[in-house]
């Protein structure tokens, strides 16, 4: 969409830049100054199926925030499946819609997937320039 001046702030598609860690889950939507020069790292996926091929533990330089979304209208606030999610050496399994703070510094990770009744729609976001910056 860029044929018009602000076009180009409309991003339709999630190619990720090439040094970005394996998942099972392809993006449906990703965002980042490899993307839009200045843009602030947005990535988002759905959630299908049972997966313990996730991004392995890291830090970033930067605050980030993961949200995690059930798909069942009737009842929002259900997962509607089970995801397994490190922070620091703390295992979490999520099993309601929620969003998850992991400050600049924290290793987070693995996400996996242990079951998906629906999809499960799945954000980070963050204030970086490249999300894949790992520390």
């Amino acid at each position: 969409m860029t044929e018009t001046k602000y076009g180009k702030y409309i991003i339709t598609k999630g190619d990720k830049p090439e040094n970005a860690p394996e998942a099972d889950f392809k993006s449906l939507l990703y965002l980042d100054d490899t993307v839009l020069p200045g843009a602030l790292y947005t990535e988002c996926a759905w959630l299908r199926e049972p997966s313990t091929k996730s991004p392995p533990a890291h830090a970033h330089d930067f605050d980030e925030v993961l949200g995690f979304i059930g798909t069942d209208p009737a009842n929002p606030q259900d997962l509607c499946g089970e995801v397994e999610l490190w922070l620091g050496d703390e295992r979490h399994i999520l099993t309601k819609t929620c969003v998850v703070f992991a400050p600049r510094g924290l290793m987070h990770c693995p996400v996996n997937t242990l079951r998906a009744d629906r999809p499960i729609f799945m954000f980070t976001t963050g204030p970086a320039t490249g999300a894949y910056n790992h520390s």
